[in-house]
C-alpha cells in the first residue's frame, strides 16, 4: 500500500494543504499575541528544521519507499521552517518600507529584493547543501523536492513583481504587510506564459519518469513530485483565474485580533 503511486499522490496533496495550514495558523496566533510571539515561534520551531536536515541526510542512503517519504516530508520540514521565519518577520530582509508609487522599474525591482534578500539567500543555501549530501546518493528526492519549490517560489515572486490580475493578500500576516506595496496588479505579462511552460514540462517529465520507473520507490518518488510540481502550476493559475484558495485554510485559523485590518490594503504599483 505505501508504494501505490495513488497514495503518494494523495500524500503531497494533503502535506501541501496540511503544512500551509499549519504555517498560518501559527502565524495568526503569533499576530494575535504579544509583540515577542512572532520570534517565539521560529525559536521553538527550531526542532522541525533540525528533524528536516536530518532525515535529508538519513533518506540519501534508503532507497526504499520509506526513504523516499523521508526524504519528502523532511524538505518540507527544512522549508516550512525558512517561511515560518519569514512570515514572522525574522528573516526577511534589509528593506521593510513599503514602495513608494510610481518609482521606475529598476528601483522597485532592487526595493523589492530587499524585502526578501535574507530569506532567499537562506533558501538557496538550504538547496546547496541538499545538493552537497544528495551528490551520488541513491535517494536525491529530498533534494528534488526542495529545488521544486525553491523554483516554483521565484517564478510566482517573479510574477507578482510584474503584475498578475489577482493576488491574494488576506492571509498575509502583519509583519509582512509592507510587502503589497511591491507587487503589481494588473494583466499578466510574458513572464507568465514562461512560468506556465517551464512547470507544465516539469510536470510531464516527472510523470513520464513514474509512468516508466523500473520500481516502485521511483514510482512513488516521481508520483510526489509530480502532485507538488502540478500544485505549483494550480497555484500559479490562481494569479490570473478568480479562485478563492485562502477559503482552504481560513477556516482553521483564529479571528484576526483587528478584523478591520486583517484585509490588507491594496494599493499595488501599476493601478
Amino acid at each position: 500500500m505505501i508504494d501505490h503511486p495513488v497514495l503518494a499522490v494523495a500524500v503531497a496533496l494533503f502535506a501541501w494543504w496540511f503544512f500551509t495550514g499549519v504555517l498560518l495558523w501559527r502565524v495568526r496566533v503569533a499576530d494575535n499575541g504579544g509583540p515577542d510571539q512572532h520570534l517565539w515561534s521560529v525559536i521553538l520551531g527550531m526542532p522541525m528544521l533540525g528533524a528536516g536536515v536530518w532525515g535529508a541526510d538519513a533518506s540519501v542512503l534508503d532507497p526504499s519507499p520509506q526513504g523516499i517519504y523521508v526524504g519528502f516530508f523532511s524538505a518540507l520540514l527544512i522549508w516550512g521552517w525558512i517561511e515560518l521565519a519569514f512570515l514572522s518577520g525574522v528573516i526577511t530582509g534589509p528593506n521593510r518600507q513599503p514602495c513608494p508609487p510610481g518609482v521606475p522599474l529598476g528601483e522597485r525591482f532592487m526595493r523589492s529584493l530587499g524585502t526578501v534578500a535574507w530569506h532567499e539567500l537562506l533558501l538557496a543555501g538550504a538547496l546547496v547543501m541538499l545538493v552537497a549530501i544528495s551528490h551520488g546518493a541513491v535517494n536525491t528526492f529530498a533534494m528534488w523536492t526542495f529545488a521544486i519549490l525553491f523554483f516554483a517560489r521565484i517564478s510566482a515572486k517573479l510574477n507578482l513583481f510584474f503584475g498578475v490580475p489577482y493576488i491574494n493578500t488576506d492571509l498575509l500576516p502583519r509583519p509582512l504587510r509592507h510587502l503589497t506595496s511591491h507587487f503589481r496588479r494588473a494583466s499578466a505579462t510574458g513572464v507568465f506564459p514562461v512560468s506556465i511552460t517551464l512547470l507544465s514540462f516539469a510536470s510531464a517529465c516527472w510523470m513520464e519518469r513514474a509512468v516508466s520507473a523500473q520500481t516502485q520507490a521511483m514510482t512513488v518518488g516521481y508520483s510526489l513530485l509530480t502532485a507538488l510540481t502540478l500544485l505549483a502550476l494550480i497555484e500559479h493559475w490562481f494569479m490570473i483565474v478568480p479562485f478563492p484558495d485562502q477559503k482552504l485554510w481560513r477556516w482553521m485559523l483564529p479571528t484576526p485580533k483587528s478584523p478591520s485590518t486583517d484585509r490588507v490594503h491594496e494599493d499595488f504599483n501599476g493601478l
